[in-house]
């Protein structure tokens, strides 16, 4: 306590300010002047009246304010937040609009469901940046949010080639980005809390549920970034321990439409799945293209060949329409009715549930570095500290009349992001079948 009543006389607790060139003496009857923000214009004296269970309580005129130890200020009994910068990146256009729109949601709805809560003593600020679906800006402008605010924590970032460009920012400035979309694994790093799935999270699963029930034939088609690279080459090596073979693999450019030569090989092919890490106009192209192919050939149909993809909601349901139907995804959370506008995709869930995680770590940490309160406390959020990956829920579940239904369900998988602990690894096991002579 002594501490912050130092801290209070620095003029160091937030939202009081105070000023003087004298330091006064701990103890009752201590007379300073204060201002409080939101009463600019008025300046009055007041008393430290007592320090005891884990308040100063200050007195001033006919009036009572008390000062918590997590910092929260109460004036008339009006609790007085602190308030806290929080830098948001997220493109509102774009190839992958409807994805970041969809986190963008969830991060603000976070944001208004903290300040709007009286008992809780953090207020967040949102410092808005745009990069437009455009790489090159990412760094820039998360490099602005940083050096313009007191921002040190920042939600963003939809591909992992922008993950991957804003993290030497981070590490200039030791602040920390929440990561809230699932991404292919092969990274950790101090400035980055991964909240949504790796690999062991959602492409083992659905391989495994595909391997059971499609067999092990499949035919791969990604986007031409790193997303696609290491979601594909992880498939190909698991479709190859299994016994299998991968009959085509194909790349396009992120934001490409032109689907016809991949449409053609998969008819000749004739692949027992698909599996699909194509990212926003793409993979749309590549869905309704496929879905008049099934209408064409039977072997095409959901039933006999179905698209499979870790990275689809009901985020961009709406843009699919009918071409949806069928479709087969993996992920830690789905609708059980259906969603109006595309509502409620685990993007959205899992990033308000970030912000409500960041809140909560913010009042715990008192005056500790994030880093080092991550690496000892970390697993009291659900957060992994050696990885600063979350355990989830998975899913696999497939489109049927609009609303994914859940076909497999499996709890609490703790993150593998470099996939060298196998007893991480979701499968379904089957009976083996012997031959009797």
């Amino acid at each position: 306590m002594d501490r912050l009543f130092r801290r209070l006389v620095k003029g160091k607790a937030h939202p009081l300010s105070f000023w003087g060139n004298n330091r006064p003496q701990t103890g009752k009857g201590v007379e300073l002047s204060f201002k409080i923000p939101f009463f600019s214009r008025h300046i009055a004296p007041f008393k430290i009246a007592s320090r005891q269970s884990g308040y100063i309580r200050m007195a001033f005129g006919p009036h009572v304010a008390l000062l918590s130890a997590r910092g929260a200020f109460f004036v008339f009994g009006v609790k007085v937040k602190r308030t806290v910068d929080l830098g948001v990146l997220y493109s509102s256009s774009g190839t992958y609009a409807a994805i970041s729109q969809a986190v963008l949601r969830g991060t603000l709805a976070g944001v208004e469901e903290i300040n709007a809560d009286p008992s809780n003593p953090i207020r967040f600020q949102p410092i808005v940046r745009d990069p437009k679906g455009q790489l090159e800006r990412y760094a820039p402008l998360c490099a602005e949010i940083l050096e313009s605010s007191k921002a040190r924590h920042v939600f963003g970032c939809v591909t992992s080639s922008s993950r991957k460009e804003v993290i030497p920012t981070l590490d200039r400035t030791n602040a920390m980005l929440w990561y809230n979309l699932p991404f292919e694994g092969f990274e950790t790093s101090n400035r980055v809390i991964y909240n949504h799935a790796c690999a062991n999270q959602h492409l083992l699963p659905l391989l495994s549920w595909c391997f059971g029930n499609f067999g092990t034939m499949p035919y791969l088609i990604g986007s031409n970034y790193i997303w696609g690279w290491e979601t594909c080459r992880v498939a190909r090596m698991r479709v190859e321990d299994a016994g299998g073979q991968v009959l085509g693999e194909r790349y396009l450019p992120l934001g490409e439409e032109d689907v016809a030569t991949l449409i053609a090989e998969i008819e000749s092919l004739r692949p027992r799945f698909i599996l699909n890490s194509l990212v926003g106009a793409s993979s749309y192209a590549f869905l309704r293209a496929y879905a008049d192919l099934g209408r064409r050939d039977p072997h095409f149909r959901p039933e006999q060949c179905p698209v499979v993809s870790c990275n689809l909601t009901e985020a961009e349901l709406p843009l699919l329409g009918d071409a949806a139907e069928g479709l087969v995804s993996v992920g830690p959370h789905f609708c059980a009715s259906q969603s109006e506008g595309g509502r409620d995709s685990s993007f959205e869930n899992i990033s308000r549930q970030s912000v409500h995680t960041l809140a909560a770590m913010l009042v715990a940490q008192g005056e500790q570095p994030f880093e080092s309160f991550i690496a000892e406390q970390g697993d009291l959020f659900g957060i992994d500290p050696a990885t600063h990956h979350s355990t989830l829920e998975v899913d696999v579940a497939q489109v049927r009349d609009g609303v994914f239904k859940v076909l497999h369900h499996w709890s609490d998988v703790a993150p593998d992001p470099y996939l060298t602990r196998p007893a991480r690894h979701p499968r379904i096991d089957r009976p083996r079948l012997s031959v009797v002579s």
